[in-house]
């Protein structure tokens, strides 16, 4: 089910690629971790509006609420939902999509390798999709 969503999330995040396209110039990496690390401060605080404020209008009519997509992100995602570590990796351009790698180690000591989607809009940079990797080749 999980990858389902994720496949859908990606397909619907590929409608907003060609503007990620346009904004691709130096100076938005900082821009677009500061929006990851902010949803992340918000999800370790339970803050479900605040997070759910920085999804994507895809995300958001997806879940509807803040409390479902709280809820999805503590089933599906708990390396996010209280990472101990968070680094940032390589962003990438891929058929005018952005894509963030982002490196969570979580409480147990895990690491994660998880790519962040994203898309500008007129409220700033929105998360659009996650897709979980596995674990980095390299910690």
């Amino acid at each position: 089910m999980r990858q389902m969503l994720l496949a859908i999330l990606i397909a619907v995040g590929f409608a907003f690629g060609a503007g990620a396209e346009q904004n691709g110039e130096d100076g938005v990496a900082p821009q677009i971790e500061a929006v990851i690390h902010q949803q992340m401060q918000a999800f370790q605080g339970d803050d479900y509006a605040a997070a759910f404020g920085y999804a994507a209008d895809n995300i958001r009519r997806m879940f509807g609420t803040a409390e479902n997509f709280g809820e999805m992100v503590k089933r599906g995602y708990p390396m996010v939902h209280r990472p101990a570590e968070v680094r940032f990796g390589a962003m990438r351009q891929d058929g005018g999509a952005i894509w963030q790698r982002v490196l969570v180690r979580d409480g147990a000591g895990a690491f994660f390798s998880l790519d962040y989607l994203m898309v500008p809009t007129e409220a700033g940079w929105r998360i659009a999709a996650v897709s979980l990797k596995g674990a980095p080749e390299s910690a």
